[in-house]
């Protein structure tokens, strides 16, 4: 059983009319649910029958946004002030005012959805990125990414707005809900960002998928009227230009099938980045539909390709001990007597392996970011290599190129201590990093994914600029004051909700149980939930030192570092560089002040070679000017000449142009052993004699040298790999002058 609570918004005179009671649940836009209660007692067998709950409960929700309308007294959601001040601010940014009592049968309808939609959707947008998820292809990342996309398309479409909005939103937004939501006004200034990058994105494509849609509606409307008019079934109005949207005379036309393409329906999804929710919203309102299952066809079929090109060939399991446990021992032990309880084959580009469970192993696999353990396994003498671990249905699977003779005897399977110790140091070093992120650069900073083994650690995270050398040479500061603290490594297990008091971190999307794994380095510092293998303290880090700081995705940047012997050679590696630098410049006092000096030479020369370039092509357009000849009253010039590069063709070409009028002129030049053309039209030529210099060079001069190249009518260029034919280039162009 439940209850709903139900409000009439009617106004009086229409409440008089109809009774309310008659159109509740039945979609009417003023007559409205606010509240529904749903007695939980029953469970429902698959007979039918209910068999009662050992509990009962209630589960109550209510809409708030609906509570709100009511007690406002308005006739939408949207007319409230949880939407109107971000609709004011779009009105603001776009010019366009919304119109609260459009109807859909008005022409201001779609205007006033575009607003609403906006409204709606930068609340769903700004407090998922806030929250940690950010968009991407896949998962939680794409339903924001789609989110994002069909509000661009509105606003782009019937607001006329043909540039980042959304992002503008935020600053009100995150003012708006600082004291429900103060993640979002702590984190505003990466939200904007992640937000405007995405926007820029869809923009760059945004416009031409859409005029390919409706190019393709277009054609397949004239294709059908094309058909229908040979076959005799309807007459064009005499007044009427059949551009294949005219309206036709006959009433009785056979209904057009108005489905786009499955195909089509995903090349815009490939090509235009258009998610096929929104292709079918865009579609609908044109009257059509999409051939969905031609579109996942498709989709299957690119996922199939993927596959392909990774494709491994897995046999079924061989069972050994049905009842053997599958147990991890490598926190403590890096060797173990066990034996396998299961193998299988597998083959991956035409090399077989095997794959083998034990009963018991030290062998950590690839989880976390942590790579997987590789070592060894002893059959009583029989060695063999294990070349990867990694966990799939919770079952740890050790990779081997070979299945061992005796692999019914029991083993000792011993990880590579090397490796494991140096991708301890790396992990532990990760740890560091992130709590030196996060004070150095703002607690908005969250790992976006890692990648720890024994040569290297890396760390993406969420953060909206460049890391400054000052700040990186903060965290490194940081994280060795850390290291030297040597600060004991604590790992506990302890109820989750406890952890996350404690301030554990979590990763947005992970999924953790009641009880967790949380590394602790210093209570005030570090506290993470983390099921990773680390050193017994910071001390054994010895030193970490950053390698490169970089761009991997909008709003998300990259960390690589190295730490123990690997940051030792990173830096004995650097101080090599430095000593080769300064024997080169014979060993200066002062290195900095020496290579600043080089440097300053160098532009100074530049700029002496650019004067003497200059004074060159000066040179070269007034022997220029002294060769043109009249050809149909237009001054035609075309010479091989020397340049240093294909820039100075152009420039040449410009340079003419301010001291001829009607003008056609083809420049070629052999630079290292290659061709390059440049043709300049004058724009009363262009007219006059119909040339374009772009379709020139493509259809004219790019044969001739091998080679390709474009522009526009009045300038264009080419390059290719023939020089050969030059003399042939300027007479084929000057032949178009008769």
């Amino acid at each position: 059983p439940c209850t709903e609570i139900h409000v009439d918004c009617r106004s009086d005179d229409e409440r008089k009319l109809i009774d309310g009671k008659t159109l509740v649940n039945n979609d009417h836009p003023q007559v409205i649910e606010i509240w529904n209660n749903v007695f939980i007692q029953f469970n429902r067998l698959k007979d039918g029958g209910l068999e009662s709950l050992p509990a009962k409960h209630v589960d109550t929700g209510m809409g708030f946004e609906r509570l709100v309308r009511v007690l406002q007294n308005k006739q939408s959601n949207y007319d409230t002030d949880i939407f109107a001040g971000t609709i004011a601010e779009t009105e603001r940014i776009t010019g366009k005012k919304y119109d609260a009592d459009a109807v859909s049968t008005g022409k201001r309808w779609k205007e006033a959805v575009a607003f609403r939609v906006i409204a709606d959707h930068i609340r769903a947008i700004s407090f998922t990125i806030a929250d940690g998820q950010l968009p991407s292809n896949t998962g939680a990342g794409y339903v924001i990414r789609r989110i994002l996309r069909r509000a661009v398309r509105y606003y782009y479409s019937y607001l006329d707005y043909k540039q980042p909005l959304l992002h503008q939103l935020v600053p009100l937004l995150a003012k708006q809900f600082e004291n429900v939501f103060p993640g979002l006004n702590q984190q505003s200034d990466f939200v904007i960002k992640v937000i405007k990058e995405e926007e820029e994105a869809f923009l760059r494509t945004l416009g031409a998928g859409l005029v390919k849609l409706d190019s393709y509606i277009r054609a397949s409307i004239k294709e059908r009227n094309t058909t229908l008019i040979e076959k005799g079934v309807i007459v064009l109005n005499d007044n009427k230009k059949d551009d294949g949207m005219a309206p036709k005379e006959n009433a009785d036309i056979p209904k057009l099938e108005q489905t786009i393409d499955g195909k089509f329906a995903f090349e815009l999804n490939d090509t235009f980045g258009f998610p096929l929710d929104l292709t079918q919203l865009i579609v609908t309102e044109k009257g059509w539909s999409v051939d969905k299952a031609g579109f996942e066809v498709e989709m299957q079929q690119q996922k199939e390709r993927s596959r392909a090109a990774t494709k491994v060939e897995t046999e079924d399991w061989i069972v050994l001990d049905d009842f053997a446990r599958n147990e991890f021992v490598g926190y403590d032990a890096l060797e173990a007597e066990t034996k396998v309880v299961k193998y299988r084959k597998v083959k991956a580009k035409n090399k077989e392996a095997y794959q083998l469970v034990l009963e018991i192993t030290p062998f950590y696999a690839e989880s976390g970011g942590q790579v997987g353990d590789t070592g060894t396994l002893n059959f009583d003498g029989e060695v063999v290599e294990v070349t990867d671990t990694k966990k799939e249905n919770n079952l740890i699977i050790h990779f081997t190129d070979r299945l061992p003779v005796k692999y019914q005897e029991t083993l000792i399977a011993k990880v590579d201590i090397t490796k494991r110790k140096n991708t301890e140091l790396h992990h532990s070093a990760t740890h560091l990093l992130h709590a030196a992120l996060r004070r150095v650069l703002g607690n908005h900073v969250a790992q976006k994914g890692s990648l720890v083994n024994e040569e290297h650690l890396r760390f993406d995270f969420s953060h909206f600029a460049k890391v400054s050398e000052v700040e990186i040479a903060k965290v490194e500061t940081l994280v060795n004051e850390k290291i030297r603290e040597n600060i004991p490594v604590v790992i506990t297990k302890m109820p989750k909700e406890e952890a996350l008091k404690l301030g554990a971190m979590a990763l947005f999307g992970e999924k953790y149980g009641d009880t967790v794994r949380v590394v602790i380095m210093d209570p005030g510092y570090s506290v993470e939930l983390c099921g990773g293998t680390h050193v017994g303290s910071t001390g054994e880090l010895g030193f970490f030192k950053i390698k490169h700081e970089m761009a991997v995705a909008a709003g998300v940047r990259r960390v690589e570092a190295v730490s123990g012997r690997a940051a030792e050679h990173f830096v004995n590696e650097q101080l090599q560089v430095v000593h080769s630098i300064r024997e080169s410049l014979k060993n200066p006092k002062d290195l900095a002040k020496a290579i600043e000096n080089i440097s300053n030479e160098n532009a100074e020369l530049k700029k002496k070679l650019e004067r003497a370039e200059a004074k060159q092509l000066v040179a070269i357009r007034n022997e220029l000017l002294t060769k043109d000849e009249i050809i149909g009253g237009v001054a035609f010039v075309g010479d091989i000449v020397q340049v240093s590069n294909p820039d100075a063709l152009k420039k040449i070409c410009f340079d003419l142009k301010n001291n001829l009028h009607d003008h056609l002129v083809v420049l070629c030049a052999n630079i290292d052993g290659k061709p390059f053309v440049a043709i300049g039209i004058s724009d009363t030529v262009v007219a006059a004699k119909n040339l374009d210099a772009g379709k020139i060079i493509k259809e004219q001069v790019a044969p001739l040298i091998k080679g390709g190249g474009g522009g526009q009518k009045n300038l264009a260029t080419a390059g290719g790999q023939d020089t050969s034919n030059l003399k042939k280039v300027i007479e084929s162009v000057r032949k178009l002058l008769g």
